[in-house]
């Protein structure tokens, strides 16, 4: 064992490629794109390093071509999830034993891999499996070579943070991994969040058991492939598709759970946190509940802001990936005196916009990720069509004879209570209230109470008076919050990322505070000499 004080040093995002037309990484990526639709993978669960196929199967299909299958995930059930939880728990002091930077050595490996051979394999499977384009599997994918490498980081950081001297001892503070085991919960949504929330416990010392969401699955199971080839110990992180119901029966269940990590619908969270607290005797130890959930995410515009930037920020931010990022601006408060100027760019920047397929180049956004996505977003539009307290003013269509799409849509609020304005929709759908410049307190308060979410939301306005008020007023309403600047977008290491309120428990992945949460302090005191006396110094 060597004596050197091994140091990381802070990273550098990894660099996203845009591309541009012409270019050979797009053709490359773009024909893997072809290489990967041409066949069926069978995902198995994976556990303790073995390749577990059950013969209970999901299909897996492109929701831009609805009719095709490009993988099977075969479902782990009681006996498999049992097993992962044992094979994992075995594998827990082996594992917290190994010497830090020999763990993180595997993760920094893992996203040199992922950034360099396993790159476009990673994007194409986003790109079919979650009906993501070129540009948003490429930012994706660069997420997660950023989670892996920050959290590392990050995690020296905690490490280094010890206590101060007492005289004639020494004080030190050792960072254990948590007693039992992490259930990772994850979304279709980002193959980052899915590599993440697995990787964020472990690199810590921690041992996982991974239930990734069906529609990511290929993507998730590539990542896993390239922890496997950074030699990522078999045992430390199990990878089981599974239903959530058998999940949550036979995992977040055990005595042994330790921690959840978890990124989807504040329903979902909610039924975990009544699970666990309603049995809580059961656990050897609190389970720490670490979850990113729900958003009606804001913009909010005062009379003073750039109408370009506005229009610019309201498209980029409520269209991008179909309105399915959890920071997706789903609602906008524009004063009454912008509003004509905001109307005719709106309307002149839409004739562009709109859902089709991943390898169409012109399309902004491409399909929702499944039926029933689609069925509760059609909802919502048909609703609006018909409700004298909402108007239509941009897109409205919903087709899916070939794919699950839905054209960006903007409606108008006539009552700032209508229900696409307060309710989360997890679509390509923006609702707009107009409100009187003179009404600007009244229009905060809305923003504010209007919805039980605080996850992200931005303010445009030139005159800096006018961001000082709204961002005081807006203090609880968003854990990121942007200033001219959309509502999406968080960058590790830059904006670290979560909300509050019914948006989560706001622990900001890619950051020393979600690291914290996945580690069990010791406070070690030696003492030099040890003191022989029995009576107190006033006692003599």
């Amino acid at each position: 064992m060597g004596n050197n004080i091994f140091q990381l040093a802070r990273p550098v995002n990894e660099h996203s490629m845009n591309f541009a037309e012409g270019c050979p990484e797009r053709g490359a990526l773009l024909a893997e794109v072809e290489r990967q639709r041409a066949s069926v993978v069978e995902i198995p669960a994976v556990i303790g390093g073995e390749e577990v196929f059950t013969g209970s199967v999901v299909e897996i299909r492109e929701p831009h071509r609805r009719a095709h299958v490009i993988a099977r995930a075969h479902l782990a059930g009681e006996a498999e999830l049992r097993r992962a939880v044992d094979t994992a728990c075995a594998a827990a002091q082996d594992w917290a034993e190994m010497p830090w930077e020999d763990r993180a050595a595997i993760f920094m490996k893992a996203a040199d891999l992922l950034a360099g051979p396993y790159r476009f394999r990673v994007e194409a499977a986003t790109m079919l499996g979650q009906s993501k384009n070129l540009w948003e599997a490429e930012i994706d994918v660069c997420e997660l070579c950023d989670f892996l490498r920050f959290n590392a980081y990050f995690l020296q950081e905690i490490y280094r943070q010890q206590p101060g001297l007492t005289p004639g001892a020494v004080n030190r503070v050792e960072y254990r991994p948590l007693e039992g085991f992490v259930a990772a919960l994850t979304p279709f949504n980002f193959t980052s969040i899915g590599g993440n929330l697995p990787c964020a416990g472990a690199v810590a010392g921690n041992v996982a058991v991974w239930k990734p969401s069906t529609a990511a699955a290929l993507s998730n199971y590539y990542f896993l492939c390239v922890l496997r080839e950074a030699g990522l110990p078999a045992g430390v992180i199990n990878f089981v598709p599974s239903r959530g119901v058998d999940f949550s029966k036979y995992v977040i269940t055990d005595p042994r759970l330790a921690g959840f990590h978890f990124t989807g619908s504040t329903e979902v969270f909610d039924a975990v946190w009544r699970e666990v607290g309603s049995h809580i005797e059961r656990y050897h130890t609190y389970p720490r509940l670490v979850g990113e959930t729900g958003g009606k995410d804001f913009i909010f515009a005062d009379g003073s802001a750039s109408v370009g930037a506005l229009v610019s920020g309201m498209l980029r931010a409520a269209f991008s990936y179909a309105g399915q990022k959890c920071s997706a601006a789903s609602r906008a408060y524009i004063p009454a005196s912008l509003w004509p100027d905001v109307r005719e760019r709106l309307h002149e920047a839409m004739k562009d916009l709109y859902a089709g397929d991943i390898l169409d180049p012109r399309a902004f956004c491409n399909a929702v990720i499944d039926r029933a996505a689609f069925e509760r977003i059609k909802a919502y539009l048909d609703d609006a069509a018909a409700s004298p307290d909402a108007e239509i003013l941009e897109g409205g269509g919903a087709d899916d004879a070939e794919g699950y799409f839905i054209q960006p849509t903007v409606i108008l609020a006539k009552n700032p209570h209508y229900r696409s304005m307060v309710e989360e929709i997890f679509g390509p759908v923006l609702t707009v209230y107009v409100y009187e410049d003179e009404a600007q307190d009244e229009a905060l308060r809305l923003c504010d109470t209007s919805t039980k979410y605080g996850l992200t939301g931005a303010v445009y306005a030139r005159d800096r008076a006018a961001v000082l008020k709204i961002s005081r007023a807006l203090s609880q309403t968003a854990g990121n919050f942007y200033i001219n600047e959309k509502p999406t977008g968080a960058v590790v290491g830059q904006q670290p990322f979560g909300g509050s309120r019914r948006s989560g428990t706001n622990d900001k992945a890619g950051s020393q505070t979600n690291l914290l949460r996945w580690v069990s302090q010791r406070a070690v005191k030696e003492v030099l000499v040890p003191d022989t006396e029995i009576l107190l110094p006033h006692m003599l």
